[in-house]
């Protein structure tokens, strides 16, 4: 029997997969060490070699990653040297913003060009008559508004403010007037009437005389100014009192018009009023006019505006017209607002001349530009025929429009009959009993009245019924309507009868 082979032992297991164990690969960027020499390769088992199985091979030893080669350094570049530092311009607008008999609070506004920035800003302030600035604050403060506490009541102030940054201070901004430091119990107010808000008008010659009220402690100072400059005391008076100035001009002219500021000061404080005065006259006429055309009835005009429109807006012209027989001017138009009219309703073989005024406000002007032309109304050969109209016939023979009824009447109590005709030339009326003509009989009344044919027979008798007829004649021919008149005899019961 052949021999069984020797059990490999678990270390010889263990040995032979570490053998059969593939390399990690090793990243470039790091090298890897040669194993050390002394190290001796894995040893089988014993019994491994028994059973005439192979030796276990050595694991093979990874190579070492070449170093890479060392980068060449180049010389420093020289260094581009930083441009200069530019300082900003002065801060703007430097006003007292509040005082009192310790403190002044200042306010400004922001240089318009920072320059290489803005780090804050330096308050300084020096005493009247002296050359020495101290420093208000001993670092910059970004904000624009400081306050400078500290001083002495009475001290006369000079302020200036300066702006900082990397490149040194601005020029300084500076209070145009020493700032004093006291309290100041009312700050100056001007308190404009409402009827000076807006443009104050007045005509030439009338008086001018108003009233500004203002507050303010101490006593404020009072300024006027005309279009910027000072008023001419001559034509212009200013009376000022505590509460209020008086502005008074004793006859104004057209020159007095303008913009009149006034100015209330206490200190470095101060309030402005404006008041715009106008002073208006009647325009003059207009620069030129002119007969354009005339044909029928009709003339037609054109005119220039005024060169003088009395300081105001021209709010329509006048147009007159004269006849050269009479010379008297009539108005054809008023409050006229274009520059070219159109005369009408002209009499025929006249001759015509026209003027126009301007007018304004105040009203119109005293004089009128006239044309140099005449417009010639020509009489023309037109011979009027009237119409002719066929005369109408209106000859008609008589016809009865409403004919006579039946009636019934009572013994003594008067009836009438009634019936009407029509016909031209006016029809003769007759009326019949019984075909015998009544005529003059007077018993009966006749009566024709537009028309309406009426009989009226007094105190009927039995004897008084019967037919009654109307007949109408004219040359054109008769008509005739009848009618039965019936007379019943009242009856008297007696007492029997009743019975």
């Amino acid at each position: 029997m052949p021999a069984k082979p020797a059990p490999i032992k678990k270390s010889a297991k263990k040995a032979a997969a570490k053998e059969e164990k593939p390399a990690e690969p090793v990243p470039e960027a790091a090298p890897v060490e040669a194993p050390p020499a002394e190290a001796a390769p894995v040893e089988a088992p014993a019994e491994a070699a028994v059973a005439g199985s192979a030796p276990a091979a050595e694991a093979p030893a990874p190579e070492a990653a070449p170093a890479e080669a060392a980068p060449v350094e180049e010389p420093p570049k020289p260094s581009t040297p930083p441009p200069p530092a530019v300082p900003t311009s002065a801060p703007q607008s430097l006003s007292v913003d509040d005082i009192n008999d310790t403190s002044v609070t200042l306010k400004w506004r922001s240089p318009e060009s920072i320059g290489s920035g803005l780090d804050g800003y330096l308050v300084e302030y020096c005493k009247e008559g002296s050359s020495e600035w101290v420093a208000a604050n001993t670092e910059v403060i970004t904000s624009n508004r400081f306050v400078i506490s500290g001083l002495t009541t009475g001290d006369l102030l000079n302020i200036r403010v300066v702006a900082v940054n990397a490149g040194g201070r601005s020029e300084p901004v500076v209070l145009p007037q020493p700032v004093p430091v006291r309290e100041i119990v009312d700050r100056p107010k001007i308190r404009l009437p409402r009827a000076l808000r807006s443009r104050h008008v007045k005509h030439v010659g009338e008086q001018i005389n108003l009233v500004i009220p203002f507050c303010g402690k101490p006593k404020p100072v009072i300024s006027w100014t005309k279009d910027g400059q000072p008023l001419d005391t001559k034509k212009v008076n200013i009376r000022n009192s505590d509460k209020d100035s008086i502005l008074f001009i004793r006859k104004s002219e057209r020159e007095d018009s303008g913009s009149y500021e006034m100015t209330v000061k206490v200190d470095s404080f101060e309030d402005k009023a404006t008041l715009v005065i106008q002073i208006v006259d009647l325009p003059g006429p207009p620069a030129s006019v002119k007969l354009v055309d005339s044909w029928g009835f009709n003339a037609a005009l054109e005119w220039t505006p005024p060169k003088d429109n009395g300081n105001t807006e021209i709010t329509g012209y006048t147009i007159q017209k004269a006849d050269k027989k009479t010379g008297e001017w009539f108005t054809v138009l008023e409050h006229f607002h274009r520059l070219n009219a159109t005369v009408s309703d002209l009499v025929m073989g006249n001759v015509y001349t026209f003027r126009v005024f301007a007018e304004n406000k105040v009203g119109r002007s005293e004089t009128a530009a006239v044309t140099k032309d005449a417009a010639h109304i020509q009489k023309t050969g037109i011979v009027y025929k009237p119409p002719e109209y066929k005369e109408h016939d209106f000859s008609e023979a008589p016809k009865f429009t409403a004919p006579l009824s039946d009636r019934a009447a009572t013994v003594g109590y008067n009836t009438k009959l009634l019936c009407a005709v029509r016909g031209s030339p006016k029809p003769k009326i007759e009326w019949l009993k019984n075909q015998m003509i009544i005529g003059d009989d007077p018993k009966y009344r006749q009566i024709n009245n537009q028309g309406v044919c009426s009989l009226e027979i007094r105190k009927p008798s039995s004897f008084d019924g019967g037919v009654y007829t109307c007949r109408a004649k004219n040359a054109l021919g008769e008509a005739t309507v009848a009618c039965r008149l019936e007379v019943k005899q009242v009856t008297i019961l007696d007492d029997k009868d009743r019975k």
